[in-house]
């Protein structure tokens, strides 16, 4: 999304090497005009998470690409570095392989609703296993939408 004459395309053409040199995916970037700043919100994330310390180095590295060109965002701007939320839809082999053993609900296009814990994904299908202990293998194209659910209490499995 561009705003004015900021152009998001050349941000992300710009950060990209540098966010790809620290083992990431740079899965957003968004720009929002601020008064008289850009506000930058870059959204990373890697197998196993990002961590406060991969950040702030992803961040550094970022703000050198930009202070290196200021007619990439003219004026000031803030940096926000950031993985994703919760509640980003999984819609990316990546992000199914990332939430592996973690409970899903599932929209698919026919209508129906699917709830369960992902335990395999091929990158072309995902499996759940139902509360009940059912197993189903659903194919990504199928999916209209999915997301992580929040569990606040742990799992047997884990305590």
């Amino acid at each position: 999304m561009s705003t004015g004459a900021l152009d998001e395309t050349a941000v992300v053409q710009a950060i990209e090497p540098a966010v790809l040199g620290h083992d990431v995916d740079l899965e957003g970037v968004t720009l929002k005009a601020a008064g008289r700043r850009t506000v930058v919100t870059v959204i990373v994330d890697a197998d196993g998470g990002v961590d406060l310390d991969r950040v702030a180095d992803i961040s550094r590295s970022i703000s050198d690409v930009l202070d290196a060109d200021p007619d990439l965002l003219p004026g000031a701007f803030v940096l926000e570095v950031t993985s994703p939320g919760v509640d980003r839809p999984l819609t990316l082999p990546q992000h199914w392989r990332r939430a592996r053993s973690r409970l899903v609900n599932i929209s698919l296009n026919s209508g129906d609703v699917a709830v369960g814990r992902i335990t395999d994904t091929d990158g072309e299908s995902v499996t759940i296993t139902h509360d009940d202990g059912t197993v189903e293998s659903v194919a990504l194209c199928d999916v209209r939408h999915a997301v992580v659910q929040v569990e606040f209490a742990a799992r047997a499995e884990e305590e």
